[in-house]
């Protein structure tokens, strides 16, 4: 297991001091592997439910220094706030972090996407995990990897302007990559994992039961 000082989940953890911060294995970066991989008979878990059980790990390190509330639903809803597109009820919790002396701009900015977690995980990390062989998951397991094709070949693209002088940036930039789906019937739009895990894309017009497999 290797780390990449210019990669930013090892820097997270180096300012956040965020190495032993698992519950369960020595370090977090195991943690994060096994949790992927679904090593020691755990379920495996996804790039966006791992980027969000790390970037809730950050932020209970930093409530827990400043003596900020954390039970209940309280880390919850201000991670999701955090990282919605609410900008009024945003402004309410970063100036609550503020008040608590959090650096509100620093946290967010520190909080990572799932692309920065898949490059940490395979290239930093050198994890590899093993597809799934239940082929009553293929329509899934299609879009999963249409969607990192579609990632690998965007940041291609990106290093090669970088290199152009057209992009400055580009090849260290964060793509994600993520399929959205609309609703015939009105502007409802929501991501795919989202519309997969409830059965349906827009409540008020695509109500049917679907079955669970």
């Amino acid at each position: 297991m290797t780390s990449d000082t210019s990669c930013k989940i090892d820097g997270v953890i180096e300012r956040y001091d965020l190495e032993s911060a698992d519950p369960i294995y020595d370090s977090i970066n195991e943690g994060l592997l096994a949790r992927w991989t679904g090593a020691g008979k755990r379920t495996a878990m996804g790039y966006r439910s791992l980027t969000e059980w790390f970037n809730k790990r950050l932020l209970q390190v930093v409530y827990d220094k400043h003596g900020r509330e954390t039970l209940g639903a309280r880390l919850d809803s201000d991670y999701e706030i955090l990282t919605s597109d609410d900008d009024l009820v945003g402004e309410e919790v970063t100036e609550s972090l503020r008040v608590d002396g959090i650096d509100s701009d620093r946290l967010e900015r520190d909080l990572v996407s799932w692309g920065t977690m898949r490059t940490h995980l395979k290239e930093c990390l050198d994890g590899h995990k093993e597809p799934q062989t239940a082929s009553t998951n293929w329509e899934q397991e299609s879009i999963r990897k249409a969607t990192e094709i579609a990632e690998e070949k965007t940041e291609s693209a990106l290093s090669a302007l970088a290199n152009k002088g057209t992009l400055a940036g580009g090849e260290t930039a964060d793509v994600d990559v993520q399929i959205q789906l609309s609703c015939q019937s009105c502007p409802t739009r929501v991501p795919f994992d989202v519309a997969l895990e409830r059965g349906y894309i827009c409540e008020d017009h695509n109500t049917q039961q679907v079955s669970r497999n």
